[in-house]
């Protein structure tokens, strides 16, 4: 919790003092009732006295319940404004650092739980704040206030609070023990309810056609009622609080009194109206004492959740970066020139290397692809191109320049990135097509040209808005070949200077693929094209074919040259095009 203090500005810190002002004002009125009760019963008690000093003394009374009020009110109000612009500054915080995050980070901490960090924990500790910046701070100056106004009325009543304090404590810490605990468990039981629910969602379709919606409920049920028994587990052990809480405050009172009357009995008749106001004065701190320990017990309720909470989210918050951008944002004189130097990767938790000592050029206006069978490497080496990994061995170079030494918008700026699964926004068509901050705004003539390039005009004018028309969220109401031509679009309509297509033709039929890779190569002639494909089809006519194999280089050459120098190369064309077809390709 002390670590995130660091979120709260110089308003937040003149709301906080400000709220103190007024809890300590609260209080004071609530603690000056007493005396004016006690002089009132003194009063009645008194013979020849006058109504109009009772009166005055009653009103002195409401004076203070109103001052009180209003001073709770305000506290309430500041404590609000607090604790929201709180939780929006840490929402914000956190949002940003996971969007800085590497994928291997994302990887540990799971998107299902990085949701709930963002959400569910954020609540917890905005309540906290909420709560605690009135009742945390008003407990303990009341209960301390009004300790020093009852010490030197008598031993014996002091006892009798003392020992229900004790009690109140005991009752609190052993549940605090019991609970604590399962704090953390619940959290991490909403990270997986809310997986299961993400997860259904996304697969809704395959779910339904395997007829697998009792296994999905099942699945939700199991996580769900254990969820519910720990929540309920630790509800029953704070039940426990509240009628403990009011035995102890009925039993203080009868105490004090049945204390007070042996008190009067033995004293002399001059002693006897002192005492008996000293009584009614004494009850009535005794439960402002009691109240503030009610008042701790609720917030004792709120805090340990808060604190895991807080522990998570600071977990998401003080992760350290595997991949920290560069500082190089200058224009250079090559364009599009892209170069791998002996470059090996392995993933952070493996042993292995996915991808060994590869090697290649590739310069501006010239296609290079990838090749090779599932599990090759193809996908993770051009990855590491965009950084979504760094090289564990060797150099990415760009424009003559390590990728590591870029800033990430300068690098970004100079790709087009088609990823394996085309994602989709919601929002409309051209919202989707010109996504994203580029080196300059493009416009709807270029958006619509995208499309066209990109094979998408046909589907795109006939839907009901045209290019206005809306996209779901994960593109949801169009087909899979028409996700991927919007993509590809999107990259175009961005003119970089390197194009990275991740078997972003894999959806399309063989028409369509001929059709747009032709418009596409008269339109990013002077771009550079990263190709990893399965269709011998697709990358045949580039200018540098990689055959991968086992997460190494085992051919190297245009597609005529691999036909005749490379094994692996001749399988995998063997397997999609007869000899003739190769022949005459």
């Amino acid at each position: 919790m002390i670590k995130l203090t660091r979120f709260l500005n110089k308003k937040d810190n003149l709301n906080i003092i400000i709220c103190v002002l007024f809890v300590f004002s609260s209080v004071w009125l609530e603690l000056k009732m007493p005396d004016y009760m006690s002089e009132i019963t003194i009063l009645v008690q008194t013979e020849g006295s006058k109504m109009k000093d009772i009166l005055i003394n009653g009103g002195y009374m409401l004076l203070c319940a109103l001052g009180s009020l209003i001073c709770t009110i305000i506290t309430g109000y500041l404590a609000a404004n607090v604790s929201s612009d709180f939780s929006k500054k840490i929402r914000k915080a956190i949002f940003e650092k996971v969007e800085s995050l590497g994928m291997q980070e994302i990887k540990n901490f799971k998107t299902s739980s990085l949701i709930t960090r963002t959400t569910n924990d954020v609540t917890q500790v905005e309540m906290l704040i909420g709560m605690g910046l009135h009742l945390l701070i008003k407990a303990p100056i009341t209960a301390i206030w009004a300790v020093t106004k009852i010490l030197n009325k008598s031993w014996q009543w002091s006892t009798i609070t003392g020992i229900a304090i004790i009690i109140l404590l005991t009752v609190i810490s052993i549940l605090i023990k019991i609970v604590v605990p399962r704090f953390k468990k619940i959290q991490e039981l909403t990270d997986k309810l809310n997986g299961i629910t993400r997860e259904n969602l996304s697969g809704i379709r395959v779910i339904r056609a395997f007829n697998a919606e009792k296994y999905e409920e099942n699945k939700f049920s199991k996580i769900n009622n254990e969820l519910t028994d720990t929540l309920l587990y630790n509800q029953k052990k704070f039940a426990i609080m509240s009628p403990v809480m009011f035995l102890v405050m009925q039993g203080v009172t009868l105490t004090i009194y049945f204390t007070g009357a042996y008190l009067i009995k033995n004293a002399l008749m001059g002693d006897k109206l002192i005492i008996f106001g000293n009584m009614i004065v004494f009850s009535s701190y005794a439960m402002q004492v009691i109240m503030s320990f009610l008042m701790l017990a609720v917030i004792f309720m709120i805090l340990p959740r808060a604190q895991v909470s807080a522990n998570r989210i600071n977990e998401v918050l003080d992760t350290k970066l595997s991949i920290t951008p560069g500082t190089f944002k200058e224009k250079t004189e090559e364009k599009g020139t892209v170069e791998f130097k002996n470059v090996s990767f392995k993933y952070p938790d493996a042993d292995e290397y996915v991808i060994k000592n590869i090697s290649f050029k590739a310069k501006g206006g010239e296609t290079v692809a990838f090749i090779g069978s599932t599990g090759s490497g193809k996908s993770t080496l051009i990855n590491l191109v965009p950084r979504f990994y760094d090289a564990t061995e060797g150099e990415v170079l760009i424009d003559n320049i390590n990728v590591k030494d870029y800033e990430t918008e300068t690098l970004m700026n100079k790709l087009g990135y088609i990823p394996q699964k085309a994602v989709m926004f919601s929002g409309s068509v051209s919202y989707n097509v010109a996504y994203g901050k580029s080196t300059k705004k493009i416009t709807k003539k270029e958006i619509e040209k995208a499309i066209d390039v990109a094979q998408g005009t046909e589907f795109v004018t006939k839907m009901d808005k045209s290019y206005n028309s809306q996209i779901a969220q994960s593109g949801t109401n169009i087909s899979g070949g028409q996700k991927q031509r919007l993509a590809i679009a999107r990259a175009i309509a961005k003119n970089p200077e390197i194009y990275i297509f991740d078997d972003s033709f894999s959806a399309l039929d063989y028409k369509t693929d001929a059709t747009l890779r032709k418009e596409l190569k008269k339109y990013t002639k002077n771009s550079t094209s990263l190709i990893v494909a399965q269709r011998i089809g697709t990358i045949m006519n580039a200018d540098q074919i990689i055959v991968l194999d086992k997460g190494k280089c085992v051919g190297k050459g245009t597609h005529k040259e691999l036909l005749k120098n490379c094994k692996v190369y001749k399988q995998i064309a063997l397997s999609q095009l007869s000899k003739e077809e190769l022949e005459n390709a």
